[in-house]
């Protein structure tokens, strides 16, 4: 596997600008221009860094969590945000990242991390899968502090082959299922916990604070030429939104994992609920007015490494 280190984040906007290129009859044939593979390259990408306490506390406003002197769970995705785009900007990368369609994610926080705490970020990607709607891989991200691994996450992606598309990809029956159980979903649908109005400048907003510039999230006239009548919400503030609401009740160490389902257009309204079971936490997300399901989740939780016993 190749390995390299980057001496600081790479620049988004041209990443975007090369994972966007094989949109343009002929890019495709250019050496830089992902696409030209047949397979995904086996390449790991590592950055050093320390959180900005600054932009933590933006994020967590966008997002809807209490200022404290650790990370939102989700917030290292965000710092290894510039890496995911530097894996799939590789000229050697099969797919182009205009399409790709993020259905699934899951996060294991092994133990709370310190807003001050100096990361190692370091981003893989896995080989392409046949899905029955076209093939999947997954950007695999670590995080380690002091040589400790202490957040890790994997982001399945789903590149569409042709086929139906009266389903979203989560929904298909290969799909493993993640989140809340029919024997809950029941009493769910009467019983959501919240309601969240979502504005339309809400995707520009954590745009803002995660770098995700995609443009299917930014405004109607750019989200339209890709298929969708206005912006959509982006899946990790979904997935974001629903921790903040659950975080008088996150262990110190937990795995949580979410299917993205239908996509939440903007501006919108949105219910969420949970339920218990054990230790155990299922989630939701759905469409205030018809029900449609955006978001399905679990949280468990996980033994969390005693202070004395960590390197």
């Amino acid at each position: 596997m190749e390995t390299r280190t980057l001496q600081s984040p790479p620049s988004i906007l041209p990443l975007y600008v090369r994972a966007a290129a094989p949109m343009i009859p002929g890019a495709s044939l250019l050496p830089f221009v992902p696409g030209r593979g047949n397979e995904v390259p086996e390449i790991e990408l590592g950055l050093d860094l320390t959180p900005d306490p600054e932009k933590v506390a933006t994020y967590a406003r966008v997002c809807g969590f209490a200022l404290r002197d650790h990370l939102p769970p989700t917030y290292p995705h965000v710092l290894a945000f510039p890496l995911h785009m530097a894996v799939i900007a590789d000229g050697r990368f099969p797919l182009g990242a205009v399409g790709l369609v993020h259905i699934e994610n899951r996060i294991v926080q092994r133990r709370r991390v310190g807003t001050g705490e100096a990361l190692t970020i370091r981003v893989r990607p896995t080989k392409l899968e046949p899905h029955s709607k076209g093939r999947t891989f997954s950007l695999v991200t670590e995080a380690s502090a002091g040589g400790e691994l202490v957040w890790e996450s994997t982001s399945t992606m789903l590149r569409r082959d042709g086929g139906e598309k009266s389903e979203t990809p989560a929904d298909g029956p290969e799909r493993r299922h993640i989140g809340v159980s029919e024997a809950h979903r029941q009493e769910e649908e009467s019983a959501a916990s919240a309601e969240w109005k979502l504005d339309g400048d809400l995707g520009r907003r954590y745009a803002a604070v995660s770098g995700d510039r995609n443009p299917i999230h930014m405004h109607a006239l750019t989200a339209k030429p890709l298929g969708f009548p206005r912006a959509i919400a982006h899946g990790m503030w979904t997935k974001a939104r629903c921790l903040a609401a659950l975080e008088s009740r996150l262990p110190d160490a937990f795995a949580v994992d979410v299917r993205f389902r239908k996509p939440i257009l903007l501006p919108g309204r949105v219910e969420f609920a949970s339920s218990s079971d054990g230790d155990e936490i299922d989630f939701a997300v759905r469409d205030a007015k018809c029900d449609t399901p955006h978001l399905d989740g679990r949280i468990e939780p996980l033994e969390a490494k005693p202070k004395d016993e960590r390197k």
